[in-house]
């Protein structure tokens, strides 16, 4: 079976093709390579354009007869979207509309939808469940809500099905050195590791020190990205067997704040992390953590990874990957 894969070039994109050549399907990527790799994609089908374009994407969806589309593609980065909020409803709602009209349109059946926890905003309760009230405080995160949204009027209207996966912080690499995270992006585990592995010759700052948390510093649910791209599997499949559309969480349920993942860094180098303190960012909130009672429940999802500890050393040995190759390719 073919099924199309959004920004299948990117982190998670890159990822979930994997996972959808070992479950024996075909995934066909359609990306506009702003951010993503050409490397992650050899060998794959791959189309090079727009996902509001849609008169490609009918192309593609009647070509190949794609029933189930997963969706990866926008903009991802919560501070950036507080100073740029127009590209983020243009890039994760305005564009997503487009793409789930030319589904609808094209008759897919099953849509999964990346979305995040930045639904929540900050939250009153932790862990958060996904029936608590949805109050974003950053583009990002109200982008998101309004594309859950159209999904489900969509749903609703055309009759077909989809899973929104609420993203809580994801990280680490492929365990076996196929994928991992590229470019320079602001996440916490990815920036401690390139500075661990001497590919960053910089402190890793510490946004904040007096947040209401025991030690200062932010807390977040820390999920490895090959449990969650099983997590977006075990959506089709609940799918395909009639289940009905759902949103979900995905996290592991339990914290880790900014001083445990530097001390998680240091366990796995064995060696200290240079630090420094920064003032707060937008949009950051103290405390956010999955209730993942629900994914477990409704899709049997059992996460292989859930250790801080080896969520880093698949970060580390991934930049450890990027670097030997960089010097390969300078020689």
């Amino acid at each position: 079976m073919n099924v199309l894969v959004t920004g299948g070039a990117g982190y998670v994109g890159a990822h979930m093709t994997l996972r959808l050549v070992e479950a024996g399907f075909r995934p066909i990527i359609l990306d506009d390579f702003s951010t993503g790799s050409r490397d992650f994609v050899k060998d794959r089908v791959v189309y090079e354009g727009d996902i509001a374009d849609q008169a490609l994407v009918a192309r593609i969806l009647r070509e190949h007869e794609v029933r189930e589309v997963i969706h990866f593609a926008g903009s991802s980065l919560v501070q950036d979207s507080m100073s740029r909020p127009l590209n983020y409803y243009r890039d994760n709602t305005v564009k997503s509309r487009a793409l789930i009209e030319a589904c609808v349109d094209a008759k897919v059946e099953r849509f999964v939808f990346s979305s995040t926890a930045a639904v929540y905003g900050t939250p009153e309760r932790s862990p958060v469940a996904e029936t608590a009230p949805l109050a974003p405080i950053s583009a990002y995160g109200a982008s998101n809500m309004m594309t859950e949204r159209i999904l489900q009027d969509a749903a609703a209207a055309y009759g077909f099905k989809y899973v929104a996966l609420r993203y809580f912080n994801v990280a680490g690499a492929d365990p076996d050195g196929r994928a991992g995270q590229g470019g320079k992006p602001t996440h916490l585990v990815k920036v401690a590791a390139q500075i661990a592995c001497g590919v960053r010759k910089e402190a890793l700052q510490i946004f904040g020190e007096d947040y209401p948390t025991p030690d200062g510093t932010c807390i977040r649910d820390y999920i490895h990205v090959t449990d969650l791209v099983d997590a977006h599997t075990e959506a089709m499949s609940h799918m395909r067997v009639g289940g009905s559309s759902l949103v979900l969480n995905c996290g592991y349920g339990r914290g880790y704040s900014v001083r445990e993942v530097i001390d998680a860094v240091e366990r796995v180098t064995g060696a200290p992390l240079p630090t420094e303190p920064a003032p707060r960012r937008a949009g950051d909130v103290p405390q956010l953590i999955a209730d993942d009672a629900a994914i477990r429940t409704r899709l049997g999802w059992t996460p292989r990874y859930d250790d801080l500890d080896f969520i880093v050393r698949t970060a580390i040995d991934w930049e450890i990957r990027l670097a030997a190759r960089a010097r390969l390719e300078d020689l």
